[in-house]
């Protein structure tokens, strides 16, 4: 990410030319003049009347500061201040636009929540291959288990319970987040040069592959492939040939070719038809 695609286009004040680091960034996001409550007051309705984008782009400006702040607080998760102020400022600009100044708090109030949002989105995507949070607890335990913490080490039984009446989730949630965090993620398909490295599909274990099962299934197919062949044997020539020729190959007969063919209806074909799967089943199920 460049640092440069943070400033909002053309932004002028403090910002108005190309941006050349994260910190000359942050430090001209800092020169921007906060806004008066009656300004920003100004500012938001001019922009919720009138959709005047001057008003909304000054609003943005003086709060990119507040971004910045934010997104340094989730900086443990090894990921870019920069992507995360990034992911902070459309959580800004979608505050900014839904921002109604009629209800008496100010926009670094009711930004703040947009703001965390994003920044939460983009670390949930980002953090690792695999997604470690997804449900509504889940997400809360993320973001919350590591500051409930008071020791490094796994959480004992009554840490556990602390935690979860805490943050109001099960202690079973607060033991599954907890290994999710302290696990890493693994390449199913390491580099084939490191020696060191094996893919999982190396070791892993097939359900198909318990010998005993292997050979139980292929007795099973055996013995019931002879006991269909023997019922089978057991049926008139013609029954068994119409049968064959309905589910036995792959290129099927249809019940009218059967019957012109046998110089009968198509419901005499059918009835023989259904008159010899009923005579099979019964052989196989006696047997």
């Amino acid at each position: 990410m460049t640092t440069t695609a943070l400033a909002p286009r053309n932004a002028g004040l403090v910002l108005s030319g190309p941006v050349g680091s994260l910190d000359q960034y942050i430090q001209a996001a800092g020169a921007v003049p906060v806004l008066s409550a009656a300004e920003e007051f100004e500012l938001a309705t001019r922009f919720r009347q009138a959709d005047d984008l001057e008003a909304a782009r000054r609003l943005v400006l003086s709060h990119l500061r507040f971004v910045v702040h934010i997104a340094r607080g989730y900086a443990g998760y090894g990921l870019q201040i920069g992507d995360l102020v990034q992911e902070g400022n459309i959580g800004l600009m979608k505050a900014v636009k839904r921002f109604d100044p009629n209800v008496g708090v100010r926009l670094v109030s009711f930004a703040v929540h947009w703001i965390r949002a994003e920044i939460h989105e983009y670390v949930l995507r980002n953090w690792r291959l695999v997604r470690v949070a997804t449900t509504k607890a889940q997400r809360k335990l993320f973001f919350n288990l590591r500051k409930s913490k008071k020791r490094l080490g796994w959480l004992n039984k009554d840490e556990t319970a602390a935690v979860a009446a805490d943050l109001g989730v099960t202690p079973r949630e607060v033991t599954e987040m907890e290994q999710r965090l302290a696990g890493q993620d693994l390449s199913f398909d390491p580099d084939p040069e490191d020696d060191e490295s094996f893919a999982p599909a190396a070791y892993l274990r097939s359900p198909n592959s318990d010998p005993a099962l292997v050979v139980e299934r292929a007795d099973a197919d055996a013995d019931s492939h002879e006991r269909l062949n023997e019922a089978l044997g057991q049926l008139d020539e013609r029954s068994r040939a119409i049968l064959a020729r309905r589910w036995l190959t792959d290129d099927k007969s249809t019940l009218h070719e059967l019957a012109a063919e046998y110089d009968v209806s198509a419901e005499r074909i059918r009835q023989i038809e259904a008159s010899a799967i009923a005579k099979l089943r019964a052989k196989l199920v006696a047997a």
